[in-house]
């Protein structure tokens, strides 16, 4: 009997991948898993998923949005995750034009995905906020919007936004969300 749950995981951090692997297979997904964008193709003719859950930052410097789009091209009706531990506005808006279904940030477990998954239109009950952003969040979002044009190069991305690139990483490690 073939599983009719095919999902793909695209996560550098193994102990992670892992875990989401187990997670989802005792939920009765037949999982394959790719460190990186390069291992994808192969896993997409062989495995041929339903379902993908990909990382925004992969090993190397590569963007998520890269895998996204390769699969979004594969299969326009692949339900894909974005999974980020760097969450921005800007890699929301662009992940999910390029084809993701949702994008959580990390930490994120079976359920949110699932969850995710299922969820084929947008939330109006969503609540706004009547707090205004702050400079804080603003430069956060500036950052991450550069990184995300810079393909994640923090050279490049400290380039064009006129800083020193050890400073750039300086506040990159200051705002990492683990």
């Amino acid at each position: 009997m073939e599983n009719d749950r095919r999902l793909l995981i695209v996560e550098d951090d193994d102990a992670f991948a892992m875990t989401l692997s187990r997670s989802f297979e005792r939920r009765g997904y037949l999982v394959k898993r790719a460190a990186g964008l390069v291992d994808v193709p192969a896993l997409l003719l062989a495995h041929r998923p339903q379902f993908a859950v990909v990382d925004l930052k992969l090993a190397g410097g590569a963007s998520g949005l890269n895998c996204v789009q390769l699969l979004h091209k594969h299969d326009a009706l692949m339900l894909i995750v974005v999974l980020t531990g760097y969450a921005s506005i800007a890699t929301a808006v662009e992940a999910i034009k390029l084809g993701a279904r949702h994008y959580l940030a990390k930490p994120a477990n079976t359920d949110d995905i699932e969850e995710a998954f299922a969820r084929a239109q947008g939330d109006t009950a969503v609540g706004l906020t009547a707090r205004t952003t702050s400079i804080k969040t603003l430069e956060w979002e500036h950052i991450h919007e550069a990184m995300a044009a810079a393909d994640f190069n923090i050279s490049e991305a400290a380039r064009r936004l006129g800083m020193h690139r050890r400073t750039l990483a300086r506040k990159l490690e200051k705002q990492r969300i683990k």
